[in-house]
């Protein structure tokens, strides 16, 4: 069983690395979420670290109770503005419709993400298999419920993130292919998401809130899973 896991990465676009059966099989990097997706393949499940499902008003529950179990790592996840914030041009209204919804104003990183939220959040209402994580919550996971105590851009935070992944059978080569020219944490976040994804694959993936609101604009649940 083959599952992707999707990170981010800048002006790279989205690096993917592919498990099969719980075990690294290649990384993949592409300007379209899109894209990536389809040179994957017939994979399982996708696992996504982006804000996919949206709220009409409010912050998401899933972020709010996501940042509860991550403690010192809770900056790592930012707060996803309601859906029609993300709908003006401009950070000055966008902001201050957050301010109107949620009463709290947009942060500009969180503005920053607008491009690769809303292409992500296309994919995922046309593509059931797209699901939301956090990589922080899955090093989380694989640490024994415990959040890592050092940052994934630090040396240390990097080298506890790739030894949890090889303890759980997740093992990343020193050449990886494609993601060679992807920062380093950037291609963990993915290979967390991925060990997520494969988790979500055999229904044994947990998921925040435990009983999930509903997207603004479809049937879909607004949640994140790990």
């Amino acid at each position: 069983m083959d599952v992707l896991g999707v990170d981010a990465c800048g002006k790279q676009g989205w690096v993917g690395v592919v498990l099969t059966d719980g075990a690294y099989a290649g990384s993949l990097v592409d300007l379209r979420l899109e894209g990536l997706v389809e040179r994957a393949g017939e994979v399982a499940a996708v696992a996504v670290d982006m804000p996919l499902g949206l709220v009409e008003k409010g912050w998401r529950a899933a972020d709010l109770a996501a940042r509860a179990l991550l403690g010192p790592r809770r900056n790592s996840l930012f707060l996803a503005a309601p859906r029609t914030a993300w709908q003006e041009q401009h950070y000055t209204a966008a902001a201050d419709r957050c301010q109107e919804l949620t009463g709290n104003r947009l942060t500009q990183q969180a503005w920053a993400l607008k491009p690769k939220l809303l292409e992500a959040r296309e994919c995922w209402l046309r593509d059931e298999r797209l699901h939301e994580v956090h990589p922080e919550l899955s090093f989380r996971a694989l640490a024994g419920g415990v959040p890592l105590a050092h940052t994934k851009k630090t040396w240390r935070g990097q080298n506890l993130r790739r030894a949890r992944l090889a303890e759980a059978g997740l093992v990343l080569p020193d050449t990886i292919g494609e993601a060679d020219r992807v920062p380093v944490d950037d291609v963990l976040d993915a290979a967390a998401a991925a060990w997520s994804a494969h988790r979500i694959a055999l229904g044994t993936a947990r998921r925040l809130p435990e009983t999930p609101e509903h997207d603004a604009e479809g049937p879909r649940p607004v949640e994140i899973r790990y």
